[in-house]
C-alpha cells in the first residue's frame, strides 16, 4: 500500500472527470481522436511506472534490502 493511498482524492479530480464526461455529443472522429490521446497517455503512465520500478529495484540493490 502506497502511502498516497491513504489520502483523500482531490475534489477536482481529473480522472473522475474524465470517467464522468458525456461521450454521446462527441462525433465518430472525435472519439477516436479520443482514444488516441487516452493510448499515449496509458503509454506515457507505464512508461514512468517502469521506470520508478527500476529505480526502486535499483536502491534496493544498492542497499541490499
Amino acid at each position: 500500500m502506497d502511502i498516497d493511498d491513504n489520502l483523500p482524492r482531490r475534489k477536482d479530480d481529473l480522472l473522475r472527470q474524465l470517467a464522468s464526461q458525456d461521450l454521446d455529443p462527441l462525433s465518430v472522429e472525435e472519439l477516436e481522436e479520443r482514444i488516441t490521446a487516452l493510448e499515449a497517455e496509458i503509454v506515457r503512465a507505464k512508461t514512468r511506472m517502469e521506470r520508478a520500478v527500476n529505480h526502486r529495484a535499483s536502491a534496493d540493490a544498492l542497499f541490499k534490502r
